[in-house]
């Protein structure tokens, strides 16, 4: 015999009234338990870094994998350098023509300064001879004009030497060019990390700014929350937070890093016992540094979890919240 309608809707709302009231029962007891605290759920996230080219070129090898954690400065990926290392070479032929044109001009001016200085010696003895009407005036002149060719010809050699000290300089500039381009084709990683996404492989030919891994900073985790209006204002950048994360019996210390300017509806996502129609302040938690290295093996992005901030600068810490961190033992 199936039930009559008025009294399966009679049970429904037994039902719900039920849950609702068990519901603010548990929202009051945590309260009651967490005063001055308040909490919300959330994922562990981590700041990306690209590893990328800078210059387009063919990537030569990749000797990382997914998971991988590297240390700051690690080789991620080479790139193919034969074209420049070709320049480099030719640079530094032009570097060693330049250098050798300024000895050549060098050892000319100084046999022109030579030169020069006996054609004064010439040009002073033929003017005396020509007070006493010895000589003639075209044999002065000629003197004359040999000594300002000479001293022409100083001149000349050393604008030829400023010039190849140009090239040569010019050559070592391309150089240096050169040596910071071919650097920048051994990809290294900039910080320390994990290797969340491997792109490209050996052999990929990649455009400037072609990604080959992506970094995740594992000193740079936090956990995003979403707060009420009530809540985040009174908050401030600094306040004291603990995270709790479902996979593992660790009390994690934290910090309010970053409060929203601007008010927006909760992600479908989280979870929280506030209606989803009233606009919730996105919250960031970032755990503290002190910590990081201690939860390299253990902390990964995306894990779940729950985030409390103290509002009240004189609410203690309940003993269920105190930092509780791994120790080498339980690594």
């Amino acid at each position: 015999m199936r039930p009559s309608p008025k009294i399966a809707s009679a049970v429904i709302l037994l039902i719900l009234a039920g849950a609702a009231g068990w519901a603010t029962w548990v929202n009051v007891s945590l309260q009651q338990t967490l005063p001055g605290i308040v909490s919300a759920n959330g994922r562990i996230e981590a700041e990306r870094v690209d590893i990328a080219t800078k210059y387009p070129g063919k990537i030569t090898n990749v000797l990382v994998s997914e998971g991988d954690f590297v240390t700051a400065g690690t080789l991620i990926a080479a790139q193919e350098t034969d074209d420049l290392q070709a320049q480099r070479a030719a640079a530094l032929s032009g570097r060693d023509r330049a250098t050798a044109a300024i000895a050549r001009a060098r050892a000319e001016m100084s046999a022109h300064v030579v030169q020069t200085k006996l054609a004064q010696l010439e040009l002073d003895h033929a003017l005396a001879l020509h007070k006493q009407a010895l000589i003639s005036d075209t044999e002065v002149a000629r003197r004359t004009a040999q000594r300002d060719g000479e001293a022409n010809g100083v001149m000349a050699i050393q604008a030829a030497i400023a010039e190849a000290s140009a090239a040569r300089a010019e050559a070592d500039a391309q150089i240096r060019r050169l040596d910071v381009a071919l650097s920048d084709m051994r990809l290294l990683a900039p910080i320390a990390g994990r290797i969340e996404y491997r792109i490209a492989n050996a052999g990929a030919v990649l455009p400037s700014g072609g990604r080959i891994a992506t970094l995740l900073d594992l000193k740079e985790m936090y956990m995003t929350v979403f707060l009420p209006t009530a809540t985040a204002t009174g908050l401030h950048i600094g306040d004291e937070a603990r995270i709790v994360l479902d996979a593992m019996p660790f009390v994690l210390p934290a910090t309010v890093s970053f409060i929203a300017v601007e008010a927006q509806f909760t992600p479908k996502y989280v979870e929280t016992t506030s209606e989803r129609d009233k606009l919730m302040y996105r919250v960031k938690l970032k755990l503290a540094p002190q910590a990081s290295h201690q939860l390299t093996n253990w902390v990964r992005p995306g894990l779940t979890g729950n985030g409390y901030v103290r509002i009240h600068s004189d609410s203690p810490w309940p003993a269920r919240l105190a930092v509780h961190l791994p120790t080498a033992a339980s690594e």
